[in-house]
């Protein structure tokens, strides 16, 4: 079994399907498939149509280029979790992925910052390429990883979070796996491998089995994420439209220290 289907859609997140397996590809390679409204969009409109067809057993998410996502597009007039008026949000799409009854499995071939991770650690299973590095850098833009947090902070122990949220450092993806943020970290040629291997697995268990322990998986014993995606969301929104913020996506625009480094 293949999850390298070949793309049937054009466009910023292409889909493909094989043998039951639905392929999403982040497909802005040009801008380091950041999230731009279309692209939230387009993730979005693809996992509600691979949940929709019962024919579908698998969703694995992938991306072009060599970074898997570096979060919000620092480009856009407003970065942040909003989106537009007329399209879904980013935790939209977080939302639809830890609800969906389909598996999600994450293909991470290439780098994955911000709300990167974000997506990286709402798959059910996910699988790095080892060459990669996964940060929380927003800090770096003075900005907080607001959102993900809901996702990210359940995998991770406190001093591990401490750490990679307040540092904003790039780590390894072995240490990715090893705290938790993703599952396996492999050399990229035995990338597909993996990805085929725990998709074989997956697909043994019974649709409706498999629906029933994602239910389990994010209902018990958890908080209730509607109300921290609710107040992560309004944090978000406020940093990014700080003056530290403008000061700090302007300083990487600008590829310059931010101001309020000492010495800079």
């Amino acid at each position: 079994m293949s999850n390298r289907a070949e793309p049937v859609t054009e466009g910023v997140a292409l889909v493909g399907i094989e043998q039951g397996v639905m392929t999403i590809t982040l497909n802005r390679p040009e801008a380091k498939n950041s999230l731009s409204p279309d692209l939230v969009a387009g993730i979005h409109r693809a996992m509600e149509a691979g949940i929709d067809d019962d024919s579908i057993r698998v969703i694995v998410l992938t991306n072009t280029g060599n970074t898997f996502c570096a979060g919000a597009d620092l480009k856009a007039t407003q970065p942040g979790v909003s989106g537009d008026d007329s399209g879904p949000t980013f935790i939209d799409v977080l939302n639809l992925m830890l609800d969906s009854p389909t598996p999600v499995i994450g293909r991470i071939a290439g780098h994955c910052t911000g709300g990167g991770v974000g997506l990286a650690s709402a798959c059910d299973i996910s699988v790095m390429d080892a060459d990669s590095l996964l940060g929380f850098t927003e800090v770096r833009i003075g900005v907080a990883p607001a959102v993900i947090s809901v996702v990210c902070l359940p995998k991770l122990r406190p001093a591990d979070a401490n750490e990679l949220f307040l540092t904003g450092e790039r780590i390894p993806a072995g240490r990715a796996a090893e705290v938790g943020l993703v599952n396996y970290a492999v050399p990229a040629d035995e990338l597909d491998a993996k990805v085929d291997e725990i998709v074989g697995k997956v697909v043994r268990g019974g649709p409706n089995a498999l629906a029933g322990t994602k239910q389990l998986l994010s209902r018990v014993g958890q908080a209730d994420r509607q109300t921290d995606f609710e107040w992560t969301g309004v944090l978000s929104k406020s940093l990014f439209q700080s003056d530290e913020a403008r000061e700090g996506i302007g300083a990487f625009r600008q590829r310059r220290d931010a101001g309020w480094i000492p010495g800079g």
